[in-house]
């Protein structure tokens, strides 16, 4: 059987074409299955037992995210998804408040950024978005900001950023580096041990909304100051127990564990490589679609592909007709998702490694005649 066969056979058969894995994904039956055990078990012996019994599953899944981001175990802390995480994260950031990321930045994440009392500025990127590597090493070389925060891929285009190579930079320029892995894990290599990194379970790993991650190595972590309790107190819990919420959703974060394990069960790196399969296949798909330009190269090794209209197809109106009438799922992409580079909104198609040639055509299809009817 197939890693595609696999994804598939162990969900529920799905009611249409999902391809809204970027916003998303289906989760499989343990998940659910082991997110819907820790509820009864809450009924059964009570929420707080619960809890505890569940410390191993927890403790897997810390792991799993260790794996996969090159911290350890002990440096990852449960959130209730990405936006938290950040959060959480500049909430207790100590010292100057000067970061530097691309103009390509994820909306909510500029708006907590301004929240917590960052300023910003752009580091150099092509025409395309992708960051110019030596521009942005000579930058942080003359005039270090506190910090670099990079999306290592983006919400409103599929364009791999270079984690890796930028995480050495940042090294070798004494600046922290904080990742945003929300659409890149379980979808790109993430594991290069950043100052930070943190993202959500429910897109490309496939696990339950309302939950998330934060891992801090622990050379930041003993910098940080989190607001609560107040430092005044001088309490003995460490600072990632003082950022991992106790009264959270346990069931969650059990269903998230789950399907961590079993993403790293088929293989992370083999993962990788379908869902740069996947991508090649959807841009194929729809390239020459009359009405829309495809944004990301071909071979761009990512399954999120953006449509850009070219003739005044409204992405909004498009998606609600692919939904309705053909039971086709894709994401209406505003421009507030990157508002210092986008102008206008797109149509993003994010399948997962299950995805097939005919399911494809039938977007193609649909896509080209939900266009003429609007």
């Amino acid at each position: 059987m197939t890693l595609a066969q696999r994804w598939r056979s162990a969900r529920p058969a799905v009611a249409g074409v999902h391809l809204d894995s970027a916003a998303c994904s289906r989760q499989s039956m343990a998940a659910m299955d082991a997110a819907g055990q820790h509820a009864r078990h809450e009924a059964e012996a009570g929420g707080y037992v619960a809890a505890e019994a569940a410390a191993p599953v927890l403790d897997a899944g810390r792991a799993a995210i260790a794996a996969l981001t090159g911290l350890a175990s002990t440096d990852i802390v449960f959130t209730t998804g990405a936006n938290n995480a950040l959060d959480l994260l500049l909430g207790a950031w100590p010292g100057d408040r000067i970061l530097a990321c691309l103009p390509g930045e994820y909306g909510p994440n500029l708006a907590i950024m301004a929240a917590n009392g960052f300023a910003v500025r752009a580091l150099p990127a092509d025409r395309d978005g992708r960051l110019d590597l030596e521009g942005a090493a000579r930058e942080l070389a003359a005039d270090p900001p506190a910090l670099v925060h990079l999306t290592a891929l983006a919400s409103h285009r599929g364009l791999a950023q270079p984690v890796s190579a930028l995480a050495g930079v940042c090294r070798n320029s004494g600046v922290a580096l904080v990742v945003d892995a929300a659409q890149a894990l379980g979808h790109l290599d993430c594991a290069v041990t950043p100052a930070a990194i943190y993202g959500s379970s429910r897109k490309w790993l496939a696990g339950p909304r309302g939950v998330g991650f934060l891992g801090i190595h622990p050379e930041l972590a003993q910098r940080l100051r989190p607001r609560l309790p107040p430092p005044g107190w001088n309490l003995s819990s460490t600072v990632l127990q003082r950022l991992e919420h106790g009264e959270a959703n346990i069931a969650a974060r059990v269903g998230f564990s789950v399907a961590l394990g079993e993403h790293l069960a088929e293989h992370p790196d083999q993962v990788r490589t379908r869902l740069a399969e996947v991508g090649r296949l959807t841009r194929d798909a729809v390239a020459g679609l009359r009405g829309w330009r495809v944004v990301e190269p071909r071979d761009e090794p990512t399954a999120i592909t953006t449509l850009a209209p070219t003739d005044g197809a409204d992405p909004r109106r498009v998606r609600a007709g692919l939904i309705a009438e053909h039971g086709i799922v894709t994401t209406y992409a505003d421009v507030q998702r990157a508002p210092f580079e986008m102008t206008t909104p797109l149509l993003r198609a994010s399948p997962h490694v299950d995805v097939t040639p005919e399911e494809l055509a039938l977007f193609a299809e649909a896509l080209s005649a939900s266009t003429r009817r609007v």
